[in-house]
């Protein structure tokens, strides 16, 4: 006869080493007495919020150092001119020197050799060649080739000649004007006042040629005037006219106001009405074959500027304009 035995309960020191036998595999394995995972708190995922001041501040990281990288490249690669260099390159002055060639009307001796002597005690390494003689003279000798830089006529007609024949070098300006006056002997021995002594037969006249600049407008004044007047002389320019009046060998003539002032001491001037008088313009131009253009056109910006034009005052021409 079977008899099955009776369970028997587990000794304290059995349970004993039960327990501490599994605390030993706990500890291997990561989970608790019960069977369950141990938490670790190094184990933790982030949270968002973590996640999210991470990644902010990696990205304000790398946005900083592309600013100060492109700042760097900027300022290398295209720094700007600073001011003082910018002036230094734009207003440094070009040194003046060699020889220009200036042909001038004769009406402009005395005023233009001052102006030459100003424009070189301001040029000291320049030298300026001077040739005065009536505009038309000048003008046949530039169409002949001469070596001219610049030139300055008494009238527009003559200078639109070379530049109608492609001589001149850009424009023409009017520098001054001028009028005309009649000339006679120290003291006026026939007792001149007026054009229409001009037309006396005991009076010797002298003009200028038709094609001198001074000749055609003292034939435009006598037509305006209605007096006709038979030359015993026709001269090359005015100071010819001038040389005959101190000499005595004429007993009037047509020349410029500011001829007559220049030899007041020994010629006298007797003045033509404004409503019967004429306004003759002189223009400046640089030539074609100016070989020195750069101090050639400094000549013709320098006429135009005030002090030359004061020296012109002083002789008595007229203002451009």
């Amino acid at each position: 006869m079977n008899r099955t035995r009776p369970a028997t309960r587990p000794s304290t020191t059995r349970l004993a080493v039960l327990a501490t036998a599994l605390m030993l595999i706990a500890a291997v394995t990561g989970t608790s007495a019960s069977g369950a995972p141990k938490s670790r708190a190094r184990a933790t995922k982030p949270t968002a919020a973590r996640l999210a001041t991470s990644t902010s501040a990696a990205r304000a990281t790398t946005i900083t150092t592309a600013v100060r990288a492109s700042t760097t490249t900027r300022a290398t690669v295209s720094t700007p001119p600073t001011a003082a260099s910018t002036t230094v390159a734009t207003t440094a002055p070009v040194a003046l020197k060699g020889s220009i060639t200036l042909f001038a009307a004769s009406s402009l001796t005395a005023s233009f050799t001052d102006i030459v002597d100003a424009f070189k005690a301001a040029n000291p390494a320049v030298e300026v060649v001077t040739s005065f003689a009536g505009s038309s003279t000048l003008a046949g000798q530039i169409q002949s080739g001469a070596p001219v830089d610049v030139f300055a006529s008494a009238d527009e007609p003559t200078m639109q000649r070379l530049a109608g024949a492609g001589l001149v070098s850009g424009p023409a300006p009017i520098f001054t004007r001028n009028r005309l006056m009649i000339v006679v002997p120290k003291g006026n021995p026939l007792r001149v006042t007026g054009l229409s002594d001009l037309a006396r037969p005991e009076v010797f006249v002298a003009l200028a040629a038709p094609e001198v600049p001074a000749g055609r407008y003292a034939r435009d004044v006598l037509t305006r005037a209605g007096v006709v007047v038979k030359p015993k002389t026709l001269e090359p320019n005015v100071k010819s006219i001038i040389a005959l009046a101190a000499l005595r060998e004429i007993d009037a003539g047509i020349v410029y106001v500011t001829d007559v002032a220049v030899d007041d001491y020994r010629v006298d001037g007797v003045t033509i009405p404004e409503a019967q008088n004429e306004i003759a313009s002189y223009p400046i131009a640089t030539l074609m074959a100016a070989k020195n253009r750069l101090t050639a056109e400094a000549f013709v910006q320098f006429v135009q500027s005030p002090s030359a034009q004061a020296i012109l005052r002083k002789y008595g021409f007229l203002a451009p304009k």
